[in-house]
């Protein structure tokens, strides 16, 4: 995911964009309705990733329940 891109699909804008050392900095602004866009967005990508997850935990538990027998 990143985060970024989602920003500037949103309808965000990134004015700085640049790096010291060994640390990149990121500087993003829009409007209200755009970080609105940007939350959902991030919401429904965390969504989609907590049930992958799940399912994979699901799976991790039903192979080692079977390992056992």
């Amino acid at each position: 995911m990143n985060l970024l891109e989602m920003a500037r699909e949103s309808g965000m804008t990134v004015i700085l964009d640049g790096r010291i050392g060994r640390e990149e900095y990121h500087s993003v602004c829009g409007s209200l309705a755009a970080f609105e866009q940007f939350a959902n967005a991030l919401r429904m990508v965390t969504a989609s990733e907590n049930v992958t997850r799940s399912d994979r935990d699901d799976e991790e538990i039903a192979f080692s329940h079977q390992r056992r027998r």
